[in-house]
């Protein structure tokens, strides 16, 4: 690491460090009108957004990325819109600041209750999509905190230009620029700094591949909240409705193969195999999905479908790609998925309540489902309005994070002159 790059670090992190308390104690009002004219600022600033954008793809394509890539790199006008549109919806949630709850008197006379407060200051790391720079900047902002934004090399000039904007809707509304800093370096080491200044960043929040994760939560000294994988399953239970299972099943893998959410690895109980895997098994094959499966999976659909090996039911696609196992009862079917799975995302079809309850209990996951597809997994789907990722650990946040994974509590008292005797 460069001593240049240290102190470049270690500045935005002091900065944000002071902002965090202004933003902490911003009203509702203000955080909201940050965001509103930040909308404005972008609507008016579509020129210089998608002319910075072009450098960054013609620097992209020089370079070597892929097309998927590109896209990913890609501001269109349509875009812009859902971006902007992204921070009138922040403005329109309700702010979880200041809220107590619980307040109850004790036998000493004393109140107590629990208030919600930021984290304080949130890095965040990412990748190739320059909109996570108003997915973060907003979704931090309203909730109190400070955030410092580590966006890839390949979005540096969209990611000024969209911090541009933001800085001019929080210098309209009276707060700091260092609300929202956006590194402007793009070396490398910068990371690495960034996740080791427990001093004046809470926690980190990785957005990207696998190997990103691996190594920020490898290597930081500050909390991280993360996912690595999205192994998820959805479970046909012997006593699934047969139309319900083939809709969830079908929806689950093919609505979308990229995304986390996306069911990677399809259960099937013996006793329902033979009416429900046909049906599905044409559905797949007609949308390109190749399958791969157990023995008795292959015995019933016969030898187009490829041997599951051990690795695939480790394994997260992210492609038209879909392991199938038929198995003998629920309790082997928790098995799999605590064993093979992620922690995020796994679902049950089933018409039996005791079925589901225990799936329910016994799946060690952040999301768990009855009777609906995996794809559901997700902050807007959850009623959170947005979502600044999904965590799979079990402390603090899991599951989908949205304003209120940003916060925590604290215990508030109030007395009246009270002394322990």
């Amino acid at each position: 690491m460069t001593e240049s790059v240290l102190d470049y670090m270690t500045r935005l992190g002091r900065a944000a460090r002071e902002a965090s308390r202004v933003t902490a104690r911003a009203t509702t009002a203000q955080k909201n009108n940050a965001l509103l004219a930040a909308a404005r600022a972008l609507d008016a600033a579509r020129a210089e957004l998608l002319a910075a954008n072009a450098q960054d793809l013609a620097a992209g394509r020089a370079n070597g990325l892929d097309e998927a890539m590109l896209d990913r790199l890609a501001l269109t006008p349509a875009r812009i819109d859902d971006m902007i549109e992204g921070l009138r919806q922040v403005a329109g949630l309700p702010d979880p600041i200041g809220t107590i709850r619980d307040m109850r008197y004790l036998p000493s006379g004393i109140q107590v209750g629990k208030m919600r407060v930021p984290l304080g200051v949130i890095g965040i790391i990412y990748e190739s999509r320059p909109n996570v720079t108003i997915d973060a900047a907003s979704l931090c902002l309203k909730s109190g905190n400070a955030t410092i934004l580590r966006g890839g090399s390949e979005a540096i000039h969209s990611n000024r230009a969209i911090a541009a904007c933001i800085q001019l809707g929080l210098a309209e509304a009276g707060l700091p620029a260092a609300c929202v800093q956006v590194v402007e370096t793009t070396d490398r080491a910068a990371v690495g700094a960034l996740i080791a200044m427990p001093e004046f960043v809470d926690v980190i929040v990785p957005r990207g591949g696998k190997s990103l994760i691996e190594r920020i939560s490898r290597d930081a000294r500050v909390p991280v909240i993360k996912h690595l994988d999205g192994i998820c399953h959805v479970y046909i239970d012997v006593a699934a409705d047969v139309d319900k299972a083939i809709r969830v099943a079908d929806n689950a893998k093919t609505h979308r193969y990229a995304p986390c959410n996306a069911m990677e690895t399809l259960l099937v109980h013996e006793g329902i195999a033979a009416r429900v895997l046909p049906p599905l098994a044409e559905i797949y094959r007609a949308k390109g999905v190749e399958l791969r499966g157990c023995p008795r999976t292959r015995a019933l659909l016969g030898a187009d479908v490829l041997e599951a090996t051990e690795q695939d039911w480790h394994t997260e696609y992210n492609a038209a790609i879909l392991s199938i196992r038929v198995l003998d009862s629920l309790e082997e079917a928790i098995e799999h998925i605590n064993h093979y799975g992620s922690q995020h995302t796994d679902a049950i079809i089933t018409e039996s309540f005791t079925d589901a309850r225990r799936f329910l209990t016994e799946v060690d996951s952040s999301s768990v489902m009855v009777n609906a597809s995996t794809r559901f997994a997700d902050g807007f789907e959850y009623g959170l309005g947005a979502e600044i990722g999904i965590s799979t650990d079990k402390l603090h946040a899991r599951g989908p994070v949205g304003l209120e994974g940003l916060t925590s509590e604290k215990y508030v008292v109030f007395g009246d002159g009270h002394v322990r005797g």
